[in-house]
């Protein structure tokens, strides 16, 4: 049915009620994320402060009271009157939507709060909010409720449940105290409204801190703080990084070093049309030339993880833009002449490199520092000016250009090994690929592709399907006989494979066992491993209980650590378990002698004592298996295949970045920290088997 529809039910909301009206499409969300963002609204402004040479030091306070406080040592927030409107400095900025001091103004050359919406917005979804400006010698002081001016009577308690008294005729900036001579700065203490968040929306201090260590490292010199006193142990944090992006970059690194960290930086010009204010006060278009600082630090590690981070004016775009574009677009390019130029050394032939292949290993900080940027929404997450791209594009081409051209040995070493890394990179896609294409099931009317030693399985069933990595045509014999065929498979190896965390992607792959291994798991390898391909729900590594059996458990472990990290995330790799010992307890009678397993010399001597207690002989001697190839495949099920009786050891990384220090310490090219660490602790003469 039609319903009447005319002007009289149109809406015109005045001032913060389309705000309160539609928070979102100012924050984002009304959860932590939203309420995160209102805090860095605030923080972003005194920032600002900070980039202007104003103030050096910022502080972050968390109240029990779930109410938030932010304070610095910048110009302090204008408390003289603006002509246009008759209010205070402090009212337009809190009370009126697109107000502040970043429109071309003058007063900061570059600046993250673009849209003038920032301080209203936090006013309008807060319950209450206090600002204190030390200007001028005074203290001067305002609060408001849901965004409007007046008086809380605070005699009885200090928050916002305290009685509100709006201003009706006029609004009062209030001087509350006398600022020290020479101290300026702002304090804004607000309480979110739980009519927006909920009650369950709280700042995440560990988000917090995360900002605020970005921040420190993005404005070398400033000292930013964070209190969280909600607790009963109550917490404080200070960031202070005098490095800056290059630090940041160390920082964010996953890897170890391949290369040491690049600075490319540089300056552009670009003219662009903007509505610009004229002493009448009116809009009108002009042309203005704008310049435009970037300043990126990059190295490239020795693993395949991409961590790439970029800002405008410290506001990071998670979601890139016109910078990252520029960027990427420059860096591709340069290296693509580099590696055309050195061909026939890399032995590159007619293969073409891909922008993953020069990203990959790469943990690069972006920052550009330009007047008045356009981003895509109020959340700032892409930067959208489009003449950024081109002036980005060109510095990075010119400083990447200048650095592989130079003729500094460190310099050349390090070109060197980027071109080296990136090529290998190419060669293992292509190789993925391959390997990919040819790692399917074959049913048995088609010609497999999978090695000829592979002993497979009959089911298709991935969740349930085996691969035992045997060590040895001896156990495999035996491991043979002793496997149920429905569903696990064996696959022997020859002795100790490659080190591959010495080794390049290149020699991995070209090794037999190597190969074999991820040819047989059939989900690539690297940055192009995918787990849903994988042919096997468990992968058994079933080495001898001895030295040697232990370091190819540990050479295997580190293939999958490195190369199919996330076969271990998943928890699907495992280390068999074999029995140490058989013993044979002796019964009286013709009743058959029991058969005991034991794992270790402490339940061995455990065993043996409760034998004792029970007067019960055995055997001798005890056997010692010093490999599986000395089990018949009845004991060899019975302990390490079958599922009723055996023991699996599942493989997990708790801690990824432990793992990667402990592998690369353990299997590493340094020999020295290796030498030091097994002379400390790791020798103990009593456990080996002599």
């Amino acid at each position: 049915m039609a319903t009447e529809y005319s002007a009289r039910h149109l809406s015109v909301l005045e001032g913060l009620e389309a705000v309160r009206k539609r928070p979102g499409m100012y924050i984002g969300s009304t959860d932590e994320r939203g309420l995160m963002h209102c805090l860095w609204e605030i923080i972003d402004n005194s920032v600002d402060e900070a980039l202007a040479g104003y103030g050096s030091s910022i502080g972050v306070t968390l109240h029990p009271d779930s109410s938030v406080e932010v304070h610095d040592t910048g110009r302090g927030i204008p408390v003289d009157i603006e002509p246009r409107t008759g209010l205070s400095g402090v009212e337009v900025v809190f009370t009126k939507l697109h107000a502040g001091g970043k429109f071309g103004s003058g007063s900061y050359t570059a600046s993250g709060g673009l849209h003038g919406v920032g301080a209203s917005v936090v006013n309008a979804l807060s319950e209450r909010l206090d600002v204190f400006v030390d200007r001028d010698g005074s203290t001067y002081a305002m609060s408001f409720h849901r965004g409007e001016p007046g008086l809380f009577d605070d005699t009885v308690g200090y928050g916002p449940g305290s009685s509100f008294t709006p201003y009706i005729d006029n609004s009062e900036l209030r001087i509350v105290g006398k600022a020290p001579k020479g101290v300026t700065g702002t304090r804004v203490r607000w309480w979110p409204d739980p009519e927006i968040f909920g009650t369950s929306s709280i700042v995440e201090l560990d988000t917090l801190l995360s900002r605020a260590r970005q921040t420190a490292f993005l404005v070398p010199g400033l000292s930013l703080s964070v209190s969280d006193e909600r607790s009963d142990a109550p917490e404080h944090h200070v960031f202070s990084f005098a490095g800056g992006i290059t630090e940041f970059t160390e920082f964010l690194a996953p890897d170890s070093a391949l290369t040491s960290v690049w600075r490319l930086t540089g300056d552009g010009t670009y003219s662009e049309t903007v509505p610009v204010l004229d002493d009448a006060g009116h809009m009108v278009s002009t042309e203005v030339e704008r310049s435009c600082h970037v300043d990126i630090a990059l190295r490239w590690g020795a693993g395949y993880d991409i961590v790439q981070k970029s800002f405008v004016n410290i506001i990071a775009t998670p979601k890139g833009g016109t910078h990252v574009t520029g960027f990427e677009q420059a860096i591709v390019k340069v290296l693509r002449a580099e590696v055309d130029k050195n061909s026939r050394r890399l032995k590159v032939g007619t293969d073409k490199l891909e922008k993953d292949d020069i990203l990959t290993g790469l943990t690069a900080v972006l920052t550009v520092r330009v007047a008045e940027p356009q981003f895509e929404g109020q959340t700032k997450e892409v930067l959208g000016t489009p003449a950024i791209r081109q002036v980005v594009s060109t510095v990075v081409a010119a400083a990447l250009e200048e650095k592989f051209a130079s003729t500094k040995r460190d310099d050349k070493a390090q070109s060197a090994l980027v071109l080296e890394k990136i090529v290998a990179e190419m060669k293992s896609r292509i190789s993925a690929r391959a390997h990919k294409e040819t790692q399917r099931r074959k049913n048995a009317l088609e010609s497999s592709t999978l090695p000829a030693k592979l002993v497979d399985c009959r089911s298709d069933e991935v969740e349930r399907s085996e691969l035992f990595i045997v060590e040895g045509d001896s156990a495999l014999g035996t491991a043979k006989l002793a496997r149920d065929s429905e569903f696990q498979a064996l696959l022997p190896i020859r002795g100790k494979i490659l080190n591959v965390q010495k080794a390049s992607v290149a020699d991995m792959l070209s090794n037999t066992e190597c190969a074999s291994i991820i040819q047989v798991i059939g989900a690539g390898s690297g940055r192009t491993f995918d787990l849903a391909q994988a042919r096997y729900g468990k992968v058994i590594i079933m080495s001898d209980a001895d030295v040697d059996g232990a370091h190819i458990r540990t050479l295997l472990l580190t293939l999958f650590f490195k190369y199919m990290r996330p076969l271990v995330d998943a928890g699907r790799v495992y280390a068999a378990v074999p029995p140490l010992h058989r013993i044979v307890a002796i019964n009286p009678g013709s009743k058959a002698n029991d058969v005991m397993y034991t794992y270790s010399e402490a339940e061995l001597h455990a065993t043996l004592d409760s034998l004792r207690t029970t007067k019960r002989s055995w055997q001798e001697p005890i056997q010692r298996y010093k490999g599986l190839g000395e089990m018949d495949a009845d004991q060899l099920a019975d302990t390490t295949m079958s599922l009723e009786h055996r023991t699996l050891r599942r493989v997990r990384i708790d801690d990824a970045e432990k793992a990667t220090l402990m592998f690369e310490l353990l299997m590493g090219n340094e020999v020295a920290p290796r030498r030091e660490f097994i002379i400390d602790g790791a020798l103990d003469r009593d456990r080996i088997d002599v």
